[in-house]
């Protein structure tokens, strides 16, 4: 008896993917008043492209089998939209006319993103949990 662990390994990507988007909206929240970056300017919001990760193999009798599935991260797509002026004449950030410039990050929109990006985290840890459950219980059956 062989124990298929592809549920395992979609919940496992799922898990991985959600995990970074939770890392990325703690990074968009903390860089809120972030005016100066390394790379220069007020700081960018960050949101990650998610994509179907979907590998067949033909097998001998020329059927196909999935050989990988889930979900992987295609990209980190990088909010281009004005920043936020505000002035501050005082801001070291600040132009000619004091204003300064912060990125254009909505904390609603954010807390919105974390909200479904834990759920989703969460679903994947309960599909995970479901497919050790009925592993579990097929291994008992086998006895």
């Amino acid at each position: 008896m062989s124990l298929n662990f592809m549920s395992f390994k979609i919940s496992e990507s799922g898990l991985t993917a959600e995990k970074m988007r939770l890392k990325l909206i703690a990074a968009n929240l903390a860089n809120i008043n972030t005016t100066r970056t390394s790379a220069g300017g007020p700081y960018k919001r960050k949101a990650l492209v998610f994509e179907e990760k979907l590998q067949l193999k033909k097998e001998d009798d020329g059927n196909y089998r999935i050989n990988d599935a889930g979900v992987k991260i295609n990209s980190i797509w990088e909010d281009q939209s004005p920043p936020r002026l505000v002035y501050e004449p005082n801001n070291p950030d600040a132009d000619q006319q004091g204003f300064a410039a912060y990125p254009n990050i909505n904390v609603a929109n954010e807390m919105i993103d974390l909200i479904t990006a834990s759920r989703a985290y969460e679903a994947n840890l309960m599909t995970l949990e479901a497919a050790k459950t009925l592993d579990q219980k097929a291994l008992e059956l086998s006895r």
